[in-house]
Order: C-alpha cells, then structure tokens, then sequence
C-alpha cells in the first residue's frame, strides 16, 4: 500500500501478515478523500480500528492537524507504529486499547474530534455499537464528518438519529458511508479540542 496523496504521497504504508488486519485499498482511500476534500485539512483525527494506520496517515498527509489511532492487537499496533515512524509523523498518538476503552478516556479528557473513521472487522455490527458510544460520549466535535467503513452485504445497522447521511458508495465487497454531525465546524488544535467549562 501507498499513501496516495499530501507530503507523503507515494510512500509505503506496510500492514500486518494474516488476515486479523483488513486494510483499505488504495482506490477506497482515494476515492474517500476525493469526498472529503476540504473537510480534512487541519481536522483533528480519531481512527477508532486503525489497523495499519492508512486513513490516518492519508489525513495528516493532506494536511490534518493531529490524529489518534486506536488499535487492541498488538501485531497491528507494532506495524501500525513502524509506519507513523518511518514518516516521522508529528501529530500523531496512539492508544493500545479496545475502542471502548479508548472512547471513554478521551471523552474524560475533553478531547473533540472534527473527522472520525470507523473501520472495525466485517460483519459484527460494530459500526452501529461505536457510533451510538461516540455520540453518547461526546467526542465528537460540532460539524464533525464520520466516515465508516463495513462490507457491501453486511446488514443496516442502527445509527444516532442526529447523525445525517451525506454519501454512500460501493467499491466490490467494501460500502463507505459518509455522515454529517450537526453544529458549525472550527478549527481545533493538535490532539483534541478541549471542551469548554460551563
């Protein structure tokens, strides 16, 4: 795999051996971001199944300006911080945690999130669990762009209401949906937004 475009266009992005990691091809990550267009740069990032870190790394390519990258298996996590450091990529965090875990830590923190990728494994409805525990924890930030990832057959899943669907499209076995969080977007700093006290 390459990242497509940005600072790092061309660079190789390595991935684990096996099947455990799934990452997204080249031809979804560009016509992802080809969707995304403005709304990545100098976003901050939540890559919630990281993987191989490839959505991140193509955000902070193209300009976004931090990333988190969560990731529970620890053969994913050590190829996953071999590709952040071969690209010496400032900005960048990364939680070895189940993404439950992950979301309730940074929701303590205070941390917003203006571009989220959800990419869990095919098939066990786990985009619908993660996206009700995102909007329940208040980590996404207002204007805020979800993009998530499932199989072309996997069933409809239950999404926030609040949530509002801007795009789909099917590339072979891979659905992308595209969704728009309600409120004005800003820009927020490295790391995570810090959310006001009231």
């Amino acid at each position: 795999m390459r990242v497509v475009a940005g600072k790092w266009g061309g660079r190789t992005i390595r991935a684990p051996r096996g099947i455990e990691v799934r990452p997204t091809t080249d031809r979804v990550r560009e016509a992802v971001f080809a969707i995304l267009g403005d709304d990545v740069e100098r976003s901050v990032v939540l890559d919630l199944f990281a993987g191989t870190g490839a959505m991140a790394i193509e955000s902070l390519s193209r300009g976004a300006a931090g990333a988190v990258l969560v990731e529970s298996s620890p053969a994913a996590l050590n190829v996953l911080k071999a590709n952040l450091a071969a690209l010496e990529a400032e900005g960048a965090v990364c939680l070895p945690l189940d993404y439950r875990e992950a979301v309730r830590r940074l929701s303590a923190k205070g941390s917003t999130f203006d571009l989220v990728f959800l990419d869990p494994p095919y098939g066990k409805g786990l985009v619908g669990r993660s996206a009700e525990l995102l909007s329940r924890a208040g980590v996404l930030a207002p204007g805020a762009v979800v993009v998530a990832e499932r199989a072309s057959r996997d069933p409809a899943e239950s999404l926030p209401a609040e949530w509002t669907e801007r795009i789909e499209r099917r590339y072979g076995d891979t659905r992308i949906t595209l969704y728009d969080i309600p409120g004005s977007r800003g820009q927020t700093p490295p790391g995570g937004r810090k959310q006001e006290s009231r």
